[in-house]
């Protein structure tokens, strides 16, 4: 089974492409952080098709946070004398991640992504920052 799941900011704006057949084609670098060494950060190389590689290139810019699933491809050739091999990831899904807040408060500009303001968080909300606390009585557990 060849199948991978990343999530991940878009490190420069898609590079959209047609085949002389006019199939719509995209290449994106996406910018994943390692789970256990936050310090480091891997940069795969996408692949997009058709009507999703249109919708990529459209909705998304410089630094969107996406989800993908898809294949591995690997292949090699030849260039002055030396073996070249290259490894990308075939996108087959792909979900926009960045909230709503954010792509309605944040504008494209040459190519760059940038917030305009930040999301109103509620102070008694427990699941939001500097939230207040969750209270839990014996009678609350299912126990």
């Amino acid at each position: 089974m060849n199948s991978i799941n990343l999530i991940g900011r878009l490190t420069k704006d898609i590079q959209l492409r047609y085949t002389n057949s006019g199939k719509a084609v995209a290449n994106a670098t996406l910018a994943v952080d390692r789970r256990f060494q936050k310090d480091k950060t891997d940069f795969i190389n996408l692949v997009i098709w058709d009507k999703q590689a249109e919708n990529l290139a459209n909705y998304t810019g410089k630094g969107s946070r996406i989800g993908v699933n898809g294949r591995i491809e690997t292949d090699s050739y030849e260039k002055d004398g030396q073996r070249v091999f290259k490894t990308e990831v075939v996108v087959e899904n792909f979900t926009f991640l960045d909230s709503k807040n954010d792509s309605q408060g944040g504008q494209q500009q040459g190519g760059q992504y940038t917030q305009t303001q930040q999301p109103a968080y509620d102070n008694n909300d427990p699941f939001q920052p500097g939230g207040g606390p969750i209270e839990v009585t014996d009678s609350d557990l299912p126990f």
